[in-house]
């Protein structure tokens, strides 16, 4: 999952080529067999019923769809691309992630937000790169300018107990009765995206789902 550029390149102020990836590096992402499901969280499994995580939250129909396993190719990429920034990678999902969301019909497509510091940091919105072409609409925005303990270095228990992350970024007028469909990188405890869709819901909208790139 590399291209080859050179010094010269770096140096030539030409822009640099989008990464093309290879048969075998793409083989190595996995895909969920979207027939064999939770219905609610979209972890594969071997029936399409609701997994035991699921059976935990409130039946607010919610619904989220996963692409891919988090395997340990898609741990690479993320690391590639979310933490070290190398934006051309984002290219490399943007054709799944489409055909995903014209599968929804959403009225709305909403990205999850990162801080402004982390954006300040990393220059892009990882979830906002994968997007790149598709209408979206900003419509929450973090509470803290500063990221706390990431994700990944909490446990289920401590994930779940996470508090509202999120403030509206938008008119409630704007989200009144919308088919609204979120869209994150990688589906984990399901609180960060859960919130995120409390919140749209309290706010006026009308159904809201979930998308995201891989299931963890």
């Amino acid at each position: 999952m590399t291209s080859e550029i050179t010094l010269a390149d770096l140096l030539s102020f030409r822009r640099l080529p989008d990464p093309v990836i290879c048969g075998n590096c793409e083989d190595q992402f996995e895909r969920i067999d979207q027939q064999r499901t939770c219905v609610q969280c979209g972890r594969e499994q071997e029936q399409p019923e609701i997994c035991q995580d699921c059976v935990r939250w409130p039946e607010d129909g919610f619904k989220n769809r996963a692409l891919y396993h988090y395997n340990d190719q898609l741990k690479r990429f993320m690391s590639q691309y979310k933490f070290n920034g190398d934006y051309r990678l984002r290219v490399i999902f943007q054709t799944a992630m489409r055909r995903a969301i014209v599968a929804w019909h959403p009225e709305m497509v909403v990205p999850i937000p990162i801080t402004p510091v982390t954006l300040y940091q990393r220059g892009f919105n990882q979830v906002a790169g994968l997007l790149e072409g598709i209408p979206m609409v900003e419509a929450l925005r973090t509470k803290q300018r500063e990221k706390g303990t990431p994700q990944a270095d909490k446990n289920r228990q401590q994930r779940l107990l996470t508090p509202q992350p999120f403030l509206l970024n938008i008119e409630n007028d704007q989200l009144v009765n919308k088919r609204i469909l979120i869209v994150d990188d990688v589906y984990t405890t399901g609180r960060t995206i859960r919130h995120a869709a409390t919140l749209l819901r309290e706010s006026g909208a009308g159904e809201v789902h979930g998308l995201t790139l891989a299931h963890g």
